[in-house]
């Protein structure tokens, strides 16, 4: 078996709080969104590109969720692998740092699913913009003379 010491659990500390610093910038993000689209169905703009953005911000945010439990449950897995080092239970310590890396592993395939819903978000919107220019992705790149 792999020998590991209290430092191994120790430096996924600083990944693990940037990773979490970085789920709840994209949480704040989708809260003042849901604001704006709050104001804008309150005043009557009830689109059906609200209604499409409202069901994609709702899964987001449920993966964002996910997310930070994940993220919350590794970082408590390292404490506690640390603690099993601390006091000799090396197999224990083992078993919980394995689970420490797998929900991390976890949470960073969310943060990747929830990073492509946001992209799809945001397609929406351009599809909006592009039906009234005429313009598209495809015209965009193969402009003719350029």
């Amino acid at each position: 078996m792999l020998e590991i010491n209290i430092n191994t659990p120790a430096l996924l500390f600083p990944a693990i709080t940037l990773l979490m610093l970085a789920y709840t910038n994209r949480f704040l993000s989708l809260a003042a969104l849901v604001r704006k689209l709050h104001d804008e169905y309150n005043r009557g703009e009830k689109e059906q590109h609200i209604l499409r953005q409202i069901k994609n911000i709702r899964s987001r945010i449920n993966l964002i969720r996910y997310m930070q439990s994940f993220g919350i449950f590794s970082f408590l897995c390292c404490v506690l692998c640390m603690y099993s080092i601390f006091r000799g239970w090396m197999v224990i310590a083992h078993w919980i740092f394995a689970t420490s890396l797998i929900c991390l592993l976890i949470s960073i395939i969310l943060s990747l699913l929830e990073i492509n819903k946001s992209t799809r978000a945001i397609e929406l919107e351009l599809g909006d913009i592009e039906e009234l220019s005429g313009a598209n992705i495809f015209k965009d790149i193969f402009k003719p003379g350029e």
